[in-house]
């Protein structure tokens, strides 16, 4: 059995559930260092998990020759220029959302791994819940037919004592509200199941909170297959519920509501046939559950990273739910619909 991939994870805020992650793969992988600008925070999480050591600096942790794999989870507009530096540095990259702040920042990042020959993987745990991936699984056989509607909810709380963290609300540090803080998950599992958009309609306001960013959003969406949908993004609701419903000609799918969990299982799949429902219950029985969030993602990471294939989750992901949320930004602020893809030249490329 080959060592452990060694890790150093760079923040102990989400940075936490990331080590929680690691550690449920002991076979996998080993943190070997924290590193935080905060040791009061981090000298807990690093004992609770058995991490010997602890650092300040960003730097040291680029240079230790022990380690294989650097783990951001650093607030949003820090990411670009610790991308870079660990790539200088010979090392593989794992980033929490969003990536970066912009479709150009993205693709320069797309280049400089090209060129250090490293691997550059994006955070996007909720695709892995067995819920989802049940789905994922009959699309990829072409067992639901052709896709019709999709639905999704995304009603979260946010407190103003939340936005006491100071880089949190903040268009500088933030890099945008919640579409891209929060409802970045839910837009990547729409793309996961149904493909690349087409072009999107969207509204974004702030509601809830005195902050810089959204905190309310709604956007009509029209995928490349022809199939249409609907989001809608609060941080203003006492209830807090998630939800994905997808319709395809055999089939409609609806995930649980839990906001923080929504891939996960229970499902309910109901069919148009019986015909129908036999085929997809007999596929299902040979469907094989793989380890869920941060855990599952990583599990599949080392994978790809032994057999060579591609990233569970890749540059190319990042950047096509980043190009809708770009969308629905310019949307927004002209009243129009956006076409996509965005590249160089249009107003939301180099900035959001």
């Amino acid at each position: 059995m080959s060592e452990p991939l060694k890790i150093a994870v760079v923040g102990s805020g989400i940075g936490a559930a990331h080590i929680q992650g690691f550690h449920e793969l002991p076979d996998l992988f080993e943190v070997k260092v924290l590193c935080d600008v905060n040791a009061e925070r981090a000298t807990p999480v690093a004992e609770k998990y058995g991490i010997r050591k602890v650092v300040g600096t960003f730097d040291e942790v680029c240079r230790r020759p022990d380690i294989d794999i650097i783990d951001i989870c650093t607030p949003p507009s820090l990411h670009l220029e610790q991308i870079k530096r660990v790539l200088k540095s010979g090392k593989h990259v794992i980033c929490e959302k969003p990536l970066v702040g912009s479709l150009a920042a993205l693709d320069a990042v797309s280049r400089l791994a090209k060129k250090s020959g490293c691997q550059v993987m994006p955070i996007f745990q909720y695709r892995f819940g067995h819920g989802l991936q049940k789905l994922k699984y009959l699309v990829d056989r072409k067992l639901t037919g052709k896709a019709f509607a999709f639905n999704v909810d995304v009603a979260w709380w946010r407190s103003g004592e939340y936005y006491n963290n100071p880089w949190r609300g903040k268009r500088a540090t933030e890099l945008g509200g919640a579409l891209l803080s929060q409802a970045i998950h839910a837009v990547d599992m729409i793309l996961y199941i149904l493909g690349p958009v087409k072009s999107v309609f969207g509204r974004t306001t702030t509601r809830v909170n005195p902050i810089e960013v959204e905190d309310c959003a709604a956007m009509s969406i029209e995928m490349a297959d022809g199939s249409l949908g609907t989001m809608s993004v609060t941080l203003g609701s006492a209830a807090e519920i998630s939800r994905h419903r997808f319709t395809f000609r055999h089939l409609a799918a609806e995930s649980n509501t839990q906001p923080y969990a929504n891939s996960r299982e229970p499902w309910i799949f109901s069919f148009s046939a019986e015909s129908a429902e036999t085929r997809i219950t007999e596929a299902l029985k040979q469907f094989e559950p793989l380890p869920e969030g941060y855990a599952g993602q990583f599990y599949r990471f080392h994978q790809a990273l032994r057999d060579g294939t591609e990233l569970p989750v890749t540059l190319a992901d990042a950047r096509a739910t980043l190009e809708v949320i770009a969308g629905a930004y310019y949307s927004s602020e002209t009243g129009e619909p956006v076409s996509l893809p965005l590249g160089p030249g249009h107003p939301k490329y180099e900035t959001l």
